[in-house]
């Protein structure tokens, strides 16, 4: 290993040691954390339950399900599980305060909003949207249900923001499934991307950012994209290696090319397109790509020609080369290194979600219904904001997906970066490309 990458090592580490004052009067910040969230809930019983449930998820409990966290707090299992899985009371007071306190503290003209789908196996058939699905988490089909996530990845942080369980086409038909997990009449079904397009219009306007990012899942949509437009937004989203892409150039006959595969076109292009960016420095030194940018047309799902759009292929270098198709409406004139950057984002909510599974129990929920799920879910995403602002606070950034992010995790004092410019999207210019 290089020398300055040792060195920079050993300063890693030492800030790693964690100081026991820094956790001095955790629970004070953490009640009053809480205060404007649960305002909002109808009885001052509800209060309590949704202290003592986001208490239990930033604690060291091995299993922080409703049980374990009741017997926590020395109360009866039975209170905290009606609150979670029966109680009426509306999420959605909870989420917008998330989402204008996570643009007060992070929100920035150049952040990234990220969409992401993220799998929760299950055994069984009684949970609340299960089936036999694509499991992200497993690598492979299986049981289990999937929820659609928005996060913030901004320069000065990240953070989660919104999510809704995706609800697929046989259950939302299905009457008696519907009626035992509690599945309210007006959710239909919604394609993920639709749901993205939801969770968007409801926390988006409240936190400045300028681009939005997501795996092919959400690419491959060509109403996505064009939805995104509408919108005025200025995306970088993955798309697979097949998309049939036709670049914008007129041949000497006067002819265009044919569409192509984009990793076939890729593979043919001379090496004078592509550029290598040093993406950043990483502890086995630095992290480089080969990327190439060219104007393309795509085909919506009826064959009809769209409007010109980014490609950009990005090939990670090293022991382990991957590479990735991308698509975006930015102008022309956006630097290759800019949406290389961009589409580095995408792989934060990844880490916001692999926090929340292994600091605050994002996946150790136990209820079946659909109203129990967004409970759990609604005050998990508090409690990982309540970590983050805890970092933030110790001046520590985010450790990242190969560090603890709970308490543990904690860094000691450093000078905190200065905010950004963070100017509302509805102050400034558009991000659509002309």
């Amino acid at each position: 290993m290089e020398r300055r990458f040792r060195v920079r090592l050993d300063e890693l580490l030492e800030d790693a040691v964690l100081d026991p004052a820094v956790l001095r009067g955790l629970l004070p910040r953490l009640e009053q954390f809480l205060e404007p969230f649960v305002a909002s809930l109808n009885t001052t019983e509800q209060g309590l339950h949704a202290h003592h449930y986001v208490a239990g998820l930033v604690s060291d409990l091995q299993r922080k399900n409703a049980e374990g966290i009741a017997y926590l707090h020395d109360h009866e299992r039975q209170g905290l599980q009606k609150f979670l899985g029966q109680a009426t009371w509306d999420q959605r007071p909870l989420l917008t305060e998330l989402a204008r306190q996570v643009g007060s503290e992070l929100g920035e003209a150049d952040g990234v909003l990220v969409f992401d789908p993220s799998a929760f196996p299950k055994k069984g058939t009684a949970s609340v949207g299960v089936q036999r699905q694509w499991c992200g988490r497993l690598g492979k089909l299986d049981n289990c249900q999937v929820g659609v996530f928005l996060a913030d990845a901004a320069p000065g942080g990240r953070a989660p923001l919104d999510r809704r369980l995706y609800l697929p086409e046989d259950w939302a038909a299905d009457r008696k499934r519907r009626r035992q997990t509690q599945v309210p009449k007006g959710v239909v079904f919604h394609e993920k991307w639709r749901i993205a397009l939801d969770l968007l219009d409801r926390s988006g306007p409240d936190v400045p950012h300028g681009w939005v990012a997501g795996d092919d899942e959400f690419g491959r949509s060509t109403e996505f994209r064009a939805e995104l437009r509408r919108r005025h937004e200025r995306y970088v989203l993955d798309v697979p290696a097949n998309t049939l892409v036709r670049e914008v150039v007129t041949r000497p006959d006067g002819r265009r090319p044919p569409f192509e595969r984009a990793d076939l076109w890729a593979e043919r292009q001379p090496a004078s397109r592509w550029k290598t960016i040093t993406v950043r420095d990483g502890t086995k030194g630095p992290l480089k790509v080969r990327a190439l940018k060219r104007r393309v047309q795509t085909k919506d799902e009826g064959g009809k020609v769209g409007p010109s759009e980014t490609l950009t292929v990005i090939r990670r270098l090293g022991a382990e080369p991957q590479t990735w198709y991308t698509l975006s409406n930015a102008r022309r004139s956006a630097r290759r290194a800019t949406l290389v950057r961009v589409h580095g984002e995408r792989h934060r909510i990844e880490e916001v979600l692999q926090e929340g599974k292994g600091e605050v129990g994002l996946a150790h929920y136990e209820v079946r219904g659909w109203v129990g799920w967004h409970h759990h879910m609604t005050l998990a995403l508090l409690a990982l904001w309540f970590l983050t602002l805890e970092r933030r606070r110790l001046g520590g950034e985010n450790p990242g997906a190969d560090a603890a992010a709970g308490a543990a995790g904690l860094q000691r004092p450093a000078a905190r970066p200065a905010a950004g410019a963070g100017a509302d999207r509805r102050a400034g210019q558009p991000r659509a490309a002309a």
